[in-house]
């Protein structure tokens, strides 16, 4: 031990003690998790979360220092799951560990216990891509369909009005009741799609997931032509909230389901700017030809 210690540098003495850290942050947050679930989910979280106060013990063989968690990430992770569920909390703390695991490996010469470490680790990936089924995740496709619609075709509409109309509350109060009315409709699609389909996800949930990612896309898209009397501030601001809304849930998608962030943030986004972009000329059309400013 004594060996070891000594060809340990102060840089790497660092990032054992911050490895020490990590471990015993994620020991308390899995057994916080294990205690939110029953049955099989809760055996395994239980166990990693032995592992991971195993790991730091390790770990402080060679730091001979005490370290208390990160409350920060405690809060931080116990805010994720509530907000946004288990699956998306696992997989990030998965991408936490995968970047230790690449610690562990340059510290393999020096640590004979980072091999064991390592190893479960690599278990501990491998036990959490099965480890949840959570009833969100099987209605990710309707909020998906929910979202996207609501994007591409309110973004083109208040688009469209801005350039027709040039008035702010108009186009908010136009775009608020077509947005309602296609919510109610593709919630209703949705309920019939599912019901002719006999998929494994309840069609009267299905329809309210994607009701539900259809209005509050749409709240968050008119709201900034009810704040601001420029109908042209309230366009650009609408259109940075749609950026905000396809970046987030991109995000979401990317994580939970192993995805590029890049490829899928990059077509929806286009699509619904592209569309915006076709009605910013049909309705700058219009209002010339009609004369239909107000």
């Amino acid at each position: 031990m004594n060996d070891l210690n000594s060809k340990l540098d102060e840089r790497l003495m660092k990032a054992v003690l911050k490895a020490q850290k990590t471990e015993t942050t994620e020991y308390i947050v899995y057994k916080k998790l294990a205690k939110k679930h029953r049955g099989k989910n809760a055996d395994i979280l239980g166990r990693i979360s032995q592992d991971e106060a195993r790991h730091a013990l390790v770990w402080e063989k060679y730091t001979k220092t005490k370290v208390r968690p990160n409350r920060l990430s405690i809060l931080f992770y116990t805010l994720t799951n509530l907000l946004f569920g288990t699956t998306f909390t696992l997989k990030l703390m998965e991408i936490n560990e995968e970047r230790a695991q690449k610690k562990y490996e340059h510290w393999l010469t020096l640590l004979p216990e980072a091999q064991k470490i390592l190893q479960e680790e690599e278990e501990h990936e491998q036990a959490l891509l099965d480890l949840i089924d959570e009833e969100r995740l099987k209605y990710t496709s309707s909020i998906v369909l929910g979202l996207n619609d609501a994007l591409v075709e309110l973004t083109g509409t208040l688009a469209g009005l801005t350039f027709a109309l040039a008035n702010s509350k108009v186009v908010g109060l136009a775009g608020l009741i077509t947005g309602i009315a296609a919510s109610l409709s593709m919630a209703a699609s949705e309920y019939l799609s599912q019901k002719s389909e006999k998929t494994e996800k309840h069609p009267l949930k299905a329809s309210m997931y994607t009701g539900t990612a259809y209005v509050i896309t749409v709240m968050l898209l008119i709201f900034p032509f009810f704040a601001t009397s420029s109908p042209y501030t309230a366009l650009i601001w609408s259109m940075a909230n749609a950026l905000l809304i396809i970046a987030f849930f991109t995000f979401f998608v990317s994580v939970v389901k192993s995805t590029s962030f890049k490829l899928m943030f990059t077509e929806m986004a286009a699509l619904s700017f592209g569309v915006a972009a076709v009605s910013f000329v049909i309705g700058s059309f219009a209002n010339r030809l009609l004369g239909t400013s107000l």
